[in-house]
């Protein structure tokens, strides 16, 4: 390598840490601050559902946890207030491409900008859907689409997905109180957008109290939007807590939700626990169950339940293998079993 070439390399270098020192440093003039950060992973899985097709082996995110990575940005206005925002991207680290699937808009995770002080936080854009947030705070496998029950029951559609919608609303207009002595309540309010059809929106409170062991949430929403199109309207609520005992963690929730038009109905149970055998190695087991049913219609139920091991390899990264039960009554038991790796940044 001649002199030249070497300049330029330590020069590219050096450009490329002071972008990352900007992105992750907050500057003293502007009293402002953006930071990177995220989760990426997968795992290898051969996976079976109780009404599924023949069984597959391969690699997949989103694995445990659904991989991303965002900006978080903040600016200082003085008196207490500050702007806040947030652009997070869903990727898939099987093949590269973006979104948990090519379904997914660029910034499918969170996508909002707003205003913080002491009146609490207000934001304006797409943001995670508030159940959602409250079923990863009830749930052992907290987030995980692929693994934790609830969730599985809840919004993934070959699991019978109970609830209309994404784990994402767009337009979504949200407020949040201050945090008084671990209780918060958040509202939101999603306008459809659909002409001559301002009745035709989305919204949900939920309150959430966590302090010392014990969480506990209560979450009701109302959907009439669905992918930017006008649906039947769905109520959805759920109440469930985790308490903390040292030795061992325990869940509980029940979830439930009705559709007009279709008169569907579910009903769903799930418990959990999180038993740590030492700092860093744990056994999470989690299980689901859902009854459906409709006024003129076929009723139905599932049993879903998870179970593994999760060792932290260092602070920011961990290694599991886990087994999923599925039965959907009037079909044979399935089961999955899948191990992997997932690093915080």
């Amino acid at each position: 390598m001649n002199v030249r070439s070497s300049r330029a390399l330590a020069l590219c270098r050096f450009s490329a840490a002071v972008a990352v020192s900007m992105m992750t440093c907050p500057s003293a003039e502007a009293e402002s601050s953006a930071t990177l950060y995220g989760l990426v992973g997968l795992d290898v899985a051969s996976t079976k559902r109780s009404d599924g097709p023949p069984r597959s082996f391969a690699e997949q995110s989103p694995g445990l946890t659904a991989p991303f990575w965002g900006l978080r940005i903040t600016e200082e206005l003085g008196g207490g207030y500050r702007v806040v925002a947030a652009l997070e991207s869903f990727f898939q680290p099987v093949n590269g491409g973006i979104g948990r699937t090519s379904a997914d808009p660029l910034w499918g995770r969170n996508a909002y900008v707003g205003i913080a002080g002491p009146f609490g936080t207000v934001t304006l854009g797409r943001q995670t859907n508030l159940l959602y947030l409250a079923e990863q705070a009830v749930n052992p496998f907290q987030a995980s689409i692929l693994f934790s029950p609830l969730v599985m029951q809840t919004f993934t559609a070959p699991y019978g997905g109970a609830i209309a919608g994404d784990t994402v609303w767009n337009n979504a207009i949200q407020y949040r109180t201050p945090n008084l002595s671990g209780l918060t309540a958040t509202a939101v309010f999603a306008p459809g957008g659909i002409a001559g059809s301002d009745s035709t929106f989305n919204a949900g409170l939920s309150t959430l109290y966590a302090n010392g062991s014990l969480t506990a949430v209560a979450t009701v929403q109302r959907t009439r939007v669905v992918a930017g199109v006008a649906a039947p309207t769905q109520i959805a609520y759920i109440a469930g807590a985790a308490y903390d005992f040292s030795r061992f963690k325990l869940y509980g929730a029940l979830q439930g939700t009705r559709t007009d038009a279709t008169d569907i109905s579910t009903k769903t149970y799930e418990a959990g626990l999180a038993l740590p055998l030492t700092s860093r190695f744990s056994i999470l087991a989690e299980w689901a169950y859902t009854h459906r049913s409709a006024t003129r219609g076929v009723t139905s139920s599932r049993n879903t339940g998870t179970a593994g091991l999760d060792y932290f390899l260092s602070k920011r990264t961990d290694v599991y293998l886990l087994g999923v039960y599925d039965r959907l009554a009037g079909h044979a038991t399935a089961m999955t079993y899948a191990t992997g790796i997932r690093h915080s940044f």
